[in-house]
């Protein structure tokens, strides 16, 4: 038999699914030390992972892990993550941020309790540059959407090489600052890793002209003084922020009262249990059968 604890805020959910899909040899366990397989989320589960004495794999429920692979953690069995369902969720915050700030949506809200008829002149997001740094699945999806609706689309990655047909020129990190300059929108969805600490500093920044700036990836990647330097300089018109360095922002963050940062807590893309299950199940078959594991993360390079 092949047992498997889970440790998830929506674990009650996670056992429903499990007891209905009726998986080969499959049973759920809520003894550390019986357990082979976990199915968990990063942030609870990584400072108990040395009470698992027989652990074997660990299936993410979150597509980040940065949790799960810092250097004093143990790294002697199979880490998996989800893929291929945060594109929609990311874009829909992307698209969504962007049309009621040019859009003056917000602004019209305001008036309406106010019974005050004021319009404001605003932008199309057709004819933008957008510049996505992270051309996974999720940069991917996004590039796909913002080509809908009119943008140009630039994609940053470590090769160089386009990841879709989505993308109309991609460039790698060295050639950031080049990208930047052309920039009406930039996207950050970056993994954690050693490569992507601080990578948008005052350096980097200093090239972009009045851009709105997003960051859905890691809050690792962007320098936080630097940033609020950026919005000073303009260099930086509005930043829209759903990860941090350190979760939950504490209160007294500079960011909260700042006039051109929105804040959102961590909700660009939730993982919603039954599209992780779907993977779940998939890589499980292929675990049984001694298979490799679909979406396996590489500890060394961290994603």
């Amino acid at each position: 038999m092949i047992k498997i604890k889970i440790v998830s805020r929506q674990q009650q959910r996670y056992v429903q699914l499990l007891t209905a899909a009726k998986l080969p040899q499959l049973v759920i366990t809520e003894d550390p030390s019986q357990a082979t397989v976990l199915l968990a989320d990063p942030p609870l589960i990584a400072t108990s992972l040395n009470d698992y004495p027989h652990l074997q794999w660990l299936q993410s429920t979150y597509a980040g892990i940065d949790a799960l692979i810092k250097p004093q953690l143990r790294q002697d069995y199979q880490l998996t993550n989800i893929r291929g369902i945060f594109g929609p969720l990311i874009a829909e915050y992307i698209i969504g941020q962007i049309l009621n700030y040019q859009r003056h949506f917000w602004r019209y809200a305001l008036q309406q309790q106010q019974h005050q008829w004021q319009p404001h002149p605003y932008q199309a997001i057709a004819g933008k540059t957008m510049v996505i740094v992270g051309t996974g699945t999720i940069g991917q999806h996004l590039a796909k959407v913002a080509a809908v609706f009119g943008c140009h689309i630039i994609g940053i990655n470590r090769s160089g090489i386009a990841a879709s047909d989505d993308f109309n020129h991609t460039y790698d990190l060295n050639d950031l600052d080049y990208a930047l300059t052309q920039a009406d929108y930039v996207v950050s969805i970056l993994p954690a890793t050693t490569d992507t600490n601080d990578l948008f500093d005052q350096g980097n920044f200093s090239h972009c002209k009045n851009v709105l700036f997003f960051n859905v990836g890691r809050g690792n990647s962007v320098n936080e003084a630097d940033l609020v330097n950026a919005l000073e300089q303009h260099h930086l018109q509005h930043a829209f922020l759903d990860v941090f360095k350190h979760e939950p922002l504490a209160t007294d963050h500079p960011f909260w009262d700042h006039p051109q940062i929105t804040i959102t807590p961590h909700i660009a893309a939730e993982s919603f249990p039954e599209q992780v299950f779907t993977i779940f199940k998939a890589n499980y078959l292929r675990f049984q059968q001694q298979q490799k594991l679909e979406y396996l993360i590489d500890f060394k390079r961290g994603y």
